[in-house]
C-alpha cells in the first residue's frame, strides 16, 4: 500500500469517525429539536457508512466478495434528508406525515436497481449472452457509469433549492432571529455548492471521457474519484462538530407580527421588569420566580414572559442571573468585599447554588467563574 492510499484512507476514516461518533450522540439528544437532531444523525450517520464503504475498497473488501452483497449506495435519500431538517428546525412541532414518505421513493427505487444489479453476478459468465438484455445494459448504466453520483447530485441540488424557499418564505411570513436560520443556511450552501461542482465535473467527463475512449467509460477509475470522497469526509467532519455544538440550541422562536398596540404595552411591562431589578434589586431573592414576580408587580406571567420574548429576546431565568452576575461583579469592586468568597458574594448576589452561578457566568461571558475576577 502506497503513501498516498494510507493519506486517503486516514482522511476518509477522520470523516467516517466523527460522523458515527456525533450521529451517535445526537441520536440520544431529547433536549432541543429532538427530530432535528436525529434527521441529522441519520445525515452523518449514512455519511460515514458510505467512508466506511471506500476504506474497506481501499483494503479490497466488497469487489465481488461477500460484501459485495452487502455494501449498497443509498445516496439518493440525501437531499430528502436536508429538507426534512430544514422543516423541523422552521416549523413547530412538525412531524412526518403521510404525504412525506413519497421523498423517500428515490431511496426505494436505488435499493430495488442496486440489488438487481448485483444479482446479475450470479448468472454472469463472462459473455454478454449470460444475462438477460435488462441484466446487461442495467448493469452497464448502474454500475459502469457515474449514473449513481449523477442522480445523487441532481437530488441534492433540487432539495437543497427547495429548503432555501421554505427558509425564504418562513424569513417572509414571521419575524424571527435571522442570525438562528445562519447554521441550517450553511449546511443547505455547502451541499448545493459541492454537489452543483461534482454534477458538472461527472457530466462533463462522462461525455468528453467516453467520447475519447469510444464509448468505453469506468468512472472508477477516474482522477476525481477519491477527491470526491475527501470532499464527502470533509463535509461529514464539518456538520458533525457544528451539529453537536448546536445539539442543544434552543428551537427557533417564530413570532408573528405584534401589532403597535401591543407592543407598547409589553414595553411598559419591561420597563416595570427594569426598574424592579434595578431599584428593588428583586433579583437578590434566591427563592424568585416568574410567579412571584408577577405577584408583586400585579401582571400576567404570561404577558412577562411574552414582554421578556419579544423584547429582550430571553428567557426569565436568563434576564434575572444577569442581574445577579453584574451584581456579583458589582461586589467585587468593593475592596471590602476581598475577605469574601466567590461563592459568597454569588449567593449574596440570588444565586442559590454553585452550579447555577457557574452557569450562568459560562452562558453570559464564556468564562469561568474564577475569570470573573480578572474581567470586572
Amino acid at each position: 500500500m502506497d503513501l498516498g492510499t494510507i493519506v486517503i484512507i486516514l482522511l476518509l476514516a477522520i470523516g467516517s469517525i466523527q460522523g458515527l461518533i456525533y450521529g451517535f450522540i445526537l441520536l440520544k439528544s431529547n433536549k432541543y429539536n429532538r427530530l432535528a437532531n436525529r434527521i441529522l444523525a441519520v445525515i452523518l450517520l449514512l455519511l460515514s457508512y458510505r467512508l466506511s464503504i471506500q476504506i474497506m475498497r481501499l483494503f479490497g473488501l466488497g469487489y465481488y466478495d461477500s460484501w459485495y452483497y452487502i455494501m449498497i449506495d443509498i445516496s439518493w435519500v440525501y437531499g430528502a434528508l436536508i429538507y426534512f431538517y430544514t422543516k423541523a428546525q422552521t416549523q413547530s412541532n412538525y412531524k412526518f406525515s403521510s404525504k412525506d414518505w413519497v421523498h423517500f421513493l428515490p431511496l426505494v427505487i436505488q435499493i430495488f436497481c442496486s440489488v438487481f444489479v448485483r444479482l446479475q453476478n450470479l448468472y454472469w459468465d463472462g459473455t454478454k449472452e449470460s444475462l438477460s438484455w435488462l441484466g446487461y445494459y442495467g448493469y452497464v448504466v448502474w454500475m459502469n457509469n457515474s449514473t449513481i453520483y449523477i442522480v445523487a447530485s441532481i437530488l441534492i441540488i433540487a432539495y437543497a433549492f427547495k429548503s432555501q424557499k421554505l427558509l425564504n418564505s418562513v424569513d417572509e411570513r414571521f419575524e424571527i432571529d435571522i442570525t438562528k436560520l445562519a447554521w441550517i443556511k450553511r449546511i443547505i450552501k455547502s451541499f448545493l455548492v459541492y454537489f452543483s461542482l461534482v454534477l458538472f465535473v461527472l457530466l462533463v467527463d462522462l461525455v468528453i471521457y467516453k467520447s475519447i475512449n469510444d464509448g468505453s467509460y469506468f468512472y472508477f477509475t477516474r482522477f476525481y474519484y477519491y477527491p470526491f470522497f475527501i470532499g464527502i469526509a470533509v463535509i461529514t467532519y464539518w456538520i458533525g462538530l457544528e451539529g453537536f455544538s448546536r445539539r442543544n440550541d434552543p428551537e427557533l422562536t417564530i413570532k408573528t407580527i405584534i401589532n403597535p398596540d401591543d407592543l407598547e404595552r409589553l414595553k411598559d411591562i419591561s420597563k416595570k421588569l427594569e426598574n424592579a431589578m434595578e431599584n428593588d434589586k428583586l433579583f437578590k431573592d434566591q427563592e424568585l420566580s416568574l410567579k412571584s414576580v408577577a405577584e408583586q408587580l400585579n401582571i400576567k406571567p404570561y404577558l412577562i414572559s411574552k414582554s421578556l420574548s419579544e423584547i429582550y429576546n430571553k428567557r426569565f431565568n436568563d434576564f434575572v442571573n444577569e442581574y445577579r452576575v453584574k451584581e456579583v461583579q458589582s461586589l467585587l469592586q468593593n475592596s471590602n468585599n476581598s475577605k469574601y468568597t466567590l461563592l459568597s458574594l454569588a449567593m449574596d448576589a440570588g444565586f442559590n447554588s454553585k452550579s447555577s452561578f457557574n452557569r450562568a457566568v459560562k452562558k453570559q461571558f464564556g468564562i469561568s467563574p474564577s475569570e470573573l475576577k480578572i474581567k470586572k
